[in-house]
């Protein structure tokens, strides 16, 4: 189809086709089911493909919208096979999450892992909760960076937890990229102020900040968010560039939940979703990209670190249907 923009490598595409597997096989068995015994999309076919939307994790509201664009093209075809079903699933998705967030690229730019030019260091605060893969995203974001020819330096910000920075430094060794960090327990704040300072000094190109996220007491994550921000603009103007909420494709319903919290929390830029192989609650991702004005800019397809990708809406719709 004319929307989807095969930009992606073979390798990349394949990757995803793979990492989306039990999202797709689970969902395209409900639609089979949705309509047995039909020959036309009809009010019940309909009915039962709203019920499969929300049961696949694509949210109430994105599946309403889903239904009344499916419905405009059955009053505007006047019949509809449902053998032509998948096919149109596939095309008005994919031109929803293009209307709902069209700014999210430019075309042709959704493939590679970018930094824009004019800021440098170009600093990127991570947030999340514990378990949704925020270290893992962290250190496949310095190897992807870094892969470009990228100077990148990490920081530990995240000194709530011991593990938490003994997990950074080890994707920091694997990566072979500078990390900054300070005992537990330490000021993040002065974690990410020393980050700074060192990365301005090694003339780095990316900073990648993790923090803590301890949803339980919002006001003191809103607290200590605000600090770690007051304190990077001491050393670099506008800093942090771009803050980049981390959230666990599997947990579904939840991933929505967390997106909304941490959006009250702080302002979130970008929005990562991980661990889509291991989960058929892929359908979270178009439900997440339709409804929050924040765009989904990373996906994690699997352990690799060549399995962190670029979001492209038309590429993971077209593997999600394929």
């Amino acid at each position: 189809m004319s929307f989807l923009k095969k930009i992606f490598s073979l390798e990349k595409k394949e990757t995803l086709d793979k990492g989306l597997e039990k999202s797709k096989t689970s969902f395209l068995n409900k639609l089979s089911k949705a309509v047995a015994g039909k020959s036309k999309v009809d009010d019940e076919v309909l009915d039962n493909l709203e019920e499969v939307l929300v049961t696949s994790d694509v949210g109430v509201n994105t599946t309403l919208k889903i239904i009344e664009r499916i419905e405009a093209r059955v009053a505007k075809d006047k019949y509809l096979g449902t053998d032509e079903l998948n096919r149109i699933l596939r095309e008005e998705i994919a031109a929803l999450l293009s209307e709902t967030n069209p700014d999210s690229y430019r075309e042709g730019e959704a493939t590679e892992f970018t930094i824009p030019q004019d800021n440098k260091p170009y600093v990127i605060m991570v947030v999340g909760v514990n378990g949704v893969g925020k270290t893992t995203t962290i250190g496949k974001l310095a190897y992807q960076f870094k892969k470009q020819g990228l100077n990148v330096v990490l920081g530990a910000a995240d000194t709530f937890r011991a593990a938490a920075i003994d997990q950074l430094q080890i994707w920091a060794d694997r990566v072979d990229v500078p990390m900054i960090k300070q005992d537990m327990g330490s000021d993040p704040a002065s974690v990410a102020f020393d980050t700074l300072q060192s990365a301005v000094t090694q003339n780095a190109d990316v900073v990648i900040i993790d923090t803590a996220g301890r949803l339980h007491n919002k006001v003191n994550l809103m607290n200590e968010l605000t600090k770690i921000k007051r304190v990077m603009h001491k050393v670099v103007n506008d800093a942090p560039h771009e803050v980049l909420l981390i959230l666990d494709g599997s947990t579904g319903q939840n991933a929505f939940e967390q997106a909304k919290q941490f959006s009250a929390a702080t302002e979130i830029t970008s929005l990562a979703v991980t661990k889509l192989d291991g989960t058929a609650k892929g359908g979270v991702v178009i439900g997440i990209s339709d409804q929050f004005q924040i765009p989904v800019k990373y996906i994690g397809v699997g352990e690799g670190l060549e399995d962190l990708q670029v979001f492209n809406k038309y590429e993971f719709v077209d593997s999600f249907f394929k």
